[in-house]
């Protein structure tokens, strides 16, 4: 059970990491759009754990941008850390997860379409 501050600082993460990749990451991730869909944070508020939905523009693979993602997380949190140095004491580590739920949906309707 999450706590009331676990939960606003989950908030808080998911909200600025969204704006991180729709913004300042352009020339590393390409024109590939990427999501931040959850993001779970511990007790201790040390560790964050970040799932993301990717939708490839221009020919590129889900697994090529989700391992340029998990290539460029010290850059990532470097980057979160400027934008909530402020509010929080420590800033987590981040760990990169693909969240393949849009992928299950369109297979069951796919598969309630036949």
């Amino acid at each position: 059970m999450e706590t009331t501050r676990q939960q606003k600082i989950s908030r808080l993460l998911q909200q600025e990491m969204g704006n991180i990749f729709q913004q300042e990451t352009k020339s590393i991730f390409g024109s590939s759009m990427i999501t931040v869909t959850e993001v779970r944070i511990s007790p201790d508020l040390s560790v964050a754990k970040v799932w993301v939905s990717i939708f490839p523009i221009g020919g590129a693979k889900k697994e090529d941008v989700m391992t340029a993602i998990q290539d460029n997380t010290s850059d990532l949190r470097r980057r979160l850390g400027l934008r909530v140095g402020k509010q929080l004491r420590i800033i987590p580590q981040l760990s990169f997860f693909l969240d393949d739920s849009l992928d299950y949906i369109q297979n069951i309707e796919k598969l309630l379409k036949q």
